[in-house]
């Protein structure tokens, strides 16, 4: 028998396999489960260079995967100054007068609609404090951004534009426009013009993030976008330098126009790779965000927005999604609001057998009881990001329940109704948008914050399940990945605490022992 890499003793292990849901050591060689049982079980699995680790009572897990998180994006999207922490137009003021200057500009990042108490999004609330400076700052959303008066006229924006998928330059009633710009056609008239990292900062900054990532428990992540073109090149050149803390399965995204050269092009991409990222399905956006009127809603929010598709035609869209099922290729469509929701479910059942299980929605903030059972029936997975509940409040006075209006408010985030009526329901963080602290995912996965309060809340299992098993069904790894048992891959979680058990709030601080992606060791406190 050859001997293992690494054998983990002294934890409870909560498998996920059926076959055998608990044990307590495993053994690990070339990246695989090689036994898992008793102490006894893994005895002869060592060997003179096995790296045995007592885990000393920890509940071990499989690995956390974040299945829904944007990592390489991100650290472009997250440049400058944080803005998390602003909560109303004085606090934002005073951190544009403090902020630093890149190159002349002014970044921000993470600015929540609510500071602005319910006025409209308008540069003329920052000039002052911005002295002239050209900025942009981006709201944490990720669908929309304020530009300064300098950065419009860096970008020629002097009114309105027309665009291929739903994007606004938002105008007053004289037609000047106010800064604020929402959706990505908009955006990145500024955007592009913004300082961005360096290639070698990029590299760093992502190899440092996924590393303290994988500090909270992750071992993989699920990626909802691939950037820019250069982004598999700059993977290749992490993996030549060293290797990626977490292992990353991508989607590049699909936009509205898109033809058979473009449809060919992501179904090409498929095929890239590395030793520990895949390219491995296409993203779509069929709407936008609540707080920027661009949630396709069945009926208009309270500002008579909300009643388009992101794709100006829905049915070509639904084309598009045709195309890539006939190649086998999977897709995660964004889709908050109740129309973009039915739309997608509507697509998918017209696909056949087939595509079950092939096809996810993500985000789904509010949906009716109607469609709640169709996820199952057609095997369409879920997939959601409870830390988004923060930027809501119970009592519904926050800019996505204003919008949405009581009935709507009332139906925030049903991540329980969605596995009760049979769903699978994958969890992920959204970053940069929340934090990516997987601990804090499954924390608020059972104790749901803002207007999802009041709403049923998941088991400890059921959350467990949502970054583990439900995740490798969401990828279609469930034969490889998301239990602990001979011959999945060895990712592995052990907490101090089980994850299972213990409170929410004392879960979302609970020290995080061993992370193991792919048999590697990727951070450890034993």
């Amino acid at each position: 028998m050859p001997a293992a890499d690494t054998v983990l003793t002294g934890a409870r292990v909560r498998t996920l396999d059926p076959a055998r849901p608990e044990a307590r050591a495993v053994a690990l060689r070339d990246g695989e489960i090689v036994a898992v049982g008793d102490e006894r079980d893994v005895r002869d699995w060592r060997g003179p260079a096995t790296e045995v680790l007592d885990l000393g009572g920890a509940t071990l897990t499989p690995g956390l995967t974040d299945a829904h998180s944007h990592p390489v994006w991100g650290v472009e999207m997250a440049t400058g100054t944080d803005l998390s922490g602003v909560r109303d137009l004085d606090q934002l003021r005073a951190a544009l007068l403090a902020a630093p200057r890149s190159r002349g500009w002014v970044l921000g990042y993470g600015l929540d609609h609510n500071a602005f108490g319910g006025r409209p999004v308008d540069k003329a609330r920052i000039e002052e404090a911005l002295a002239g400076a050209p900025a942009f700052l981006r709201l944490y959303d990720g669908h929309s951004a304020l530009a300064s008066g300098a950065a419009l006229t860096a970008a020629g924006i002097t009114g309105p534009r027309a665009f291929a998928q739903r994007s606004e330059i938002v105008c007053d009633p004289d037609g000047a426009p106010t800064g604020h710009l929402v959706e990505h056609a908009a955006m990145d008239l500024v955007g592009a013009l913004a300082p961005k990292p360096s290639s070698a900062e990029r590299r760093s900054r992502l190899v440092a993030l996924l590393r303290d990532m994988a500090a909270t428990g992750l071992t993989g992540a699920h990626v909802m976008d691939l950037g820019d073109g250069d982004v598999p090149a700059l993977l290749a050149t992490v993996e030549y330098e060293g290797e990626l803390p977490l292992r990353l399965r991508l989607a590049p995204w699909c936009m509205p126009g898109a033809g058979p050269d473009e449809l060919a092009a992501l179904i090409d991409l498929q095929r890239l790779g590395g030793r520990h990222w895949q390219v491995g399905s296409v993203k779509f956006f069929m709407d936008g965000t609540v707080e920027g009127g661009t949630a396709w809603l069945e009926h208009a929010d309270c500002h008579g927005q909300g009643t388009d598709a992101f794709w100006p035609d829905p049915q070509a869209y639904s084309e598009a999604v045709r195309v890539l099922d006939a190649a086998g290729v999977r897709t995660a469509t964004h889709a908050i609001g109740d129309a973009a929701v039915r739309h997608v479910l509507d697509t998918v059942s017209g696909l056949g057998g087939q595509a079950r299980m092939r096809h996810r929605i993500e985000h789904i903030e509010t949906v009716p009881d109607d469609q709640l059972k169709r996820f199952a029936e057609l095997g369409v997975i879920a997939s959601m990001q409870p830390p988004h509940t923060a930027y809501t409040r119970a009592d519904h006075s926050d800019e996505w329940s204003k919008r949405l209006g009581e009935d709507r408010a009332a139906r925030a985030w049903r991540c329980r109704d969605l596995r009760d009526a049979g769903a699978v329901l994958a969890l992920g963080s959204d970053w940069p948008i929340a934090h990516h602290d997987a601990r804090q995912v499954l924390a608020t996965a059972r104790s749901p914050l803002g207007a999802a309060a009041a709403g049923r809340a998941l088991t400890g299992l059921m959350a467990l399940e949502g970054m583990t098993s439900h995740a490798a069904l969401a990828a279609g790894e469930e034969r490889v990945a998301g239990r602990i048992a001979p011959g999945y891959r060895a990712d592995l979680t052990a907490f101090a605490l089980d994850p299972v058990d213990t409170p929410p709030d004392e879960l979302a601080e609970a020290p995080v022992r061993l992370t193991v992606s792919g048999g590697r060791i990727t951070h450890r406190e034993v």
